[in-house]
């Protein structure tokens, strides 16, 4: 199981002392994971198990966590491979750790893709659907932190240093954040969404989907949106090439499960490039303000400019 990176250094002392609140055993070991780019992840392994720590640094606010894991234990309860999160002793589900909100959940056994393949995309499409059927009845709402206007002021913090990785990239993206803001699609299916869907947050055991983790942008917003935002992130390759084979069986697994009204099935070019959009606002971001110490890598923004320009071509011919 790999998720996500390090940013607050812990002692095997601290995390120790950490874990007398808990009824998970005694540390027996316990490593840093650096994929990903939000938040601190440890993997712990106790004497009664494994598990992961996470405490949350960057776009997470605490008061936003409840939404975050009762979404996912909602999830868990009607068939969804989700962690659990681990209650302290006290029947809390956010216990601080070093100053900064934390959750133990239980480890999730597989793997993720390092390379995606059709069946993967198929089984992708079919557990977002799913998702979204069962929060039919979530009724919990979190408006998303990572709306528009949250682009907006992500691209302008970088400003002409965007053109550093782009000639032109800058005003480039403030012409796409103005068309969409005067384009965007009303009146569309919504509901709670996982929001961030990309290959290192689902875990296959050979074919088989075996877990769906790291809920902590999900939020209320529209389905459609949220399914473009997976189409990107499993059917590209880093040259922004798209496989129509894995589209056509993402998309095609998802309407089997949940099918599109033709309002929806005509927003998703629309959506296509808000969420190729919304990807490169936050790796921009992080790109030009790197936080010292960290044990992370940035993600390149430049790998979904080239998504957004693949769907403004789309749309214009």
């Amino acid at each position: 199981m790999t998720v996500m990176a390090v940013y607050t250094h812990i002692s095997a002392e601290e995390l120790t002392q950490y874990l007398t609140r808990f009824d998970i055993g005694t540390l027996a070991s316990f490593a840093g994971i650096t994929d990903g780019v939000e938040n601190t992840n440890y993997r712990l392994v106790t004497t009664a198990g494994s598990f992961i720590l996470t405490l949350f640094e960057k776009r997470v606010r605490a008061e936003d966590l409840p939404f975050c894991l009762s979404f996912m234990e909602h999830l868990q309860g009607r068939g969804i491979p989700c962690p659990r999160v681990i209650p302290d002793k006290d029947g809390e589900r956010i216990v601080p750790f070093k100053g900064k909100p934390a959750v133990i959940i239980t480890f999730l056994e597989g793997r993720w893709p390092q390379r995606t393949e059709n069946f993967h995309a198929a089984a992708v499409g079919r557990t977002l659907a799913q998702m979204h059927l069962a929060g039919k009845d979530f009724d919990m709402r979190r408006d998303n932190p990572m709306s528009l206007p949250v682009w907006n002021a992500l691209i302008d913090s970088c400003g002409s240093k965007a053109d550093k990785l782009e000639r032109g990239l800058f005003p480039f993206l403030k012409k796409e954040l103005h068309w969409q803001m005067e384009n965007r699609p009303e009146f569309l299916p919504t509901g709670p969404i996982h929001a961030d869907l990309f290959p290192d947050n689902v875990f296959f055991d050979g074919e088989k989907l075996t877990g769906v983790i790291d809920f902590y942008f999900s939020c209320t917003d529209v389905f459609a949106y949220d399914l473009m935002l997976t189409l990107n992130a499993w059917c590209f390759d880093s040259t922004g090439q798209v496989s129509a084979q894995k589209s056509s069986e993402l998309i095609g697994a998802y309407k089997k499960e949940r099918p599109l009204s033709a309002q929806e099935q005509a927003s998703l070019a629309f959506f296509g490039r808000a969420a190729a959009l919304r990807i490169i606002a936050t790796r921009l971001y992080d790109w030009f303000h790197r936080v010292p110490d960290a044990v992370v890598a940035p993600k390149d923004p430049a790998e979904y400019v080239r998504i957004l320009k693949f769907h403004q071509k789309e749309a214009a011919a």
